[in-house]
């Protein structure tokens, strides 16, 4: 009861900055779920093809990775860490204000770059700022921080569904095109081989000619209306920066007054904090350093090699995962309108926002039922759900309901595996290694990677590969999470860790997941 009353003490003290927080995180989640549903628009405004596009995906995550890094720099005063989140929230704004005009990919992509970089350091300066808030009490704070997350990769989708284009205005006896367009799926491929051969490309009927410079398409309103929407994120960072006198224009703050109730909680004697209750990302021990720092540690030398193979598989296994996650998010509504779904433009927008949702959803549920389950059970459950949804998919490919439903069904499963793997590999380090480092960037590569080859395959082979490309991917991190186990079994001093301790640790894994 009394650490109920001290965390809302610590609210209704800190109620403007967390609420900004927050919002900035809306910021995030609003950028990182548009592009898919989006995806047909832009290759008609750009006239690209899929790989080309694919393109647009890989320049934001890699730009995103460069913008965690990049974050670190603000974050030593709370001056330099609220403009950064000023100009980030900013950029976001100018970033879907601009992309209505950019008529070629490069642009695209350089765009996108920009938003990577502002989302990165949007990444790391709000979950350092909550902690440094918060301290022990922030675990709470930063499961709603990402709920946000959430709630904005849900909501832009529904936003461009209204004005995603019903008919595809992209030239179907292009040279881009005529790859994809016969080899659709593998029974066109088969069966209709000769068909397409006996019948040139330009002596086709075709509905009409394509728009030219992205006419026809509505998408643009879509853009600006979440320009629109997210602008009051960065007004809300530049109110908190004057109520803190960080404005040049305002002078220095004068210490105010307490409240009794603040009065109280700042006599109270300080209680000595536990580093094992802070998040994983924020504990002073040496597995949370940059990648370089971690690597050059002399205390790595003579380490068994069981020690290296559990970071090596365990990132391998994030790196399948996070990346379903981003391809998935990114051609589920590319696949859905393809044949032989042939999935309305209109309906097949929603896919996305079901997708993130679940996801949502998932994070939630798995706080408690980490109290009861082990990670390490967790991770297999998850893992075998995806591969198992996959070849549900992969069966009933022709039918609509089986792909809603195994959408959600996907967004469950790849919810908590990133949190579930991240303190199951620390707890089987025993907290000694650079497991967190590690495990972020190999899911940072996996969604930057996987983005891009599955577009280039989407393209290459049509729509079927999509699903093929899911349960070979998810194959692939159930064996390397085998592997993973295996080298568990062999690794010298296996932890003994309480449920209580393994379910606190996952929380503090859960609320550090985007």
């Amino acid at each position: 009861m009394g650490c109920d009353g001290r965390v809302s003490g610590l609210l209704r003290r800190n109620l403007q900055p967390t609420l900004t927080y927050w919002s900035v995180f809306f910021s995030f989640g609003l950028c990182i779920a548009f592009l898919g549903p989006t995806l047909l628009d832009l290759r008609c405004q750009t006239h690209s093809s899929l790989p080309q596009i694919s393109w647009v995906f890989f320049s934001q995550q890699l730009c995103l990775l460069l913008g965690s890094a990049l974050g670190g720099v603000f974050k030593r005063t709370l001056a330099q860490s609220l403009w950064a989140l000023f100009t980030s929230s900013l950029a976001i704004s100018l970033v879907f204000a601009v992309i209505p005009f950019c008529r070629d990919v490069k642009v695209l992509a350089s765009v996108m770059a920009l938003a990577g970089l502002a989302m990165g350091c949007i990444d790391t300066v709000a979950n350092m700022q909550l902690v440094r808030m918060y301290q022990k009490d922030s675990a709470v704070f930063l499961q709603v921080l990402h709920f946000f997350v959430g709630f904005g990769a849900l909501l832009s989708p529904l936003i461009a569904d209204p004005f995603l284009s019903e008919a595809n205005c992209l030239p179907a006896n292009s040279t881009a095109n005529a790859t994809s367009r016969s080899h659709l799926f593998h029974v066109s491929r088969v069966l209709g081989q000769h068909h397409v051969e006996a019948k040139p490309w330009s002596n086709q009927t075709f509905p009409g000619p394509p728009p030219k410079d992205g006419a026809g398409t509505r998408v643009s309103y879509a853009f600006w209306i979440m320009a629109l929407i997210n602008l009051p994120v960065p007004m809300a960072v530049l109110m908190l920066l004057s109520k803190e006198r960080l404005l040049t224009c305002c002078p220095q703050r004068r210490p105010l007054l307490l409240s009794a109730d603040e009065l109280a909680l700042e006599t109270q004697p300080p209680e000595k904090e536990d580093p094992s209750s802070l998040p994983p990302k924020f504990q002073s021990h040496p597995g949370h350093e940059d990648l370089f720092s971690c690597c050059q540690r002399k205390n790595l030398r003579g380490a068994p090699y069981s020690f290296f193979a559990i970071h090596i598989t365990a990132a391998l296994v994030l790196f399948m995962t996070d990346g379903l996650t981003g391809a998935y998010s990114a051609f589920v509504y590319s696949y859905a309108v393809e044949k032989p779904l042939s999935v309305g433009h209109k309906v097949a927008g929603y896919l996305p926002s079901l997708f993130w949702g679940f996801i949502t959803l998932g994070r939630l549920l798995s706080i408690p039922i980490s109290s009861r389950m082990k990670p390490a059970t967790m991770v297999f459950i998850n893992v075998v759900g995806v591969v198992v949804t996959f070849l549900v998919l992969l069966i009933f490919s022709y039918n609509v309901v089986f792909l809603f439903v195994g959408t959600a069904s996907l967004g469950l499963f790849l919810s908590s595996t990133f949190p579930s793997m991240l303190a199951y590999t620390e707890d089987s380090l025993q907290y000694k290694g650079c497991a967190t480092t590690v495990l972020v960037t190999g899911a940072g590569v996996g969604e930057m990677v996987l983005q891009m080859l599955v577009g280039s395959i989407f393209q290459a082979q049509g729509s079927y590969s999509f699903l093929v490309c899911g349960v070979i991917f998810g194959c692939l991190a159930f064996t390397f999470y085998i592997l993973l186990l295996f080298f568990h079994r062999m690794h010298p001093g296996l932890p003994s860790v309480p449920t209580q301790d393994r379910s606190i640790g996952m929380e503090n894994a859960e609320s550090y997941q985007r």
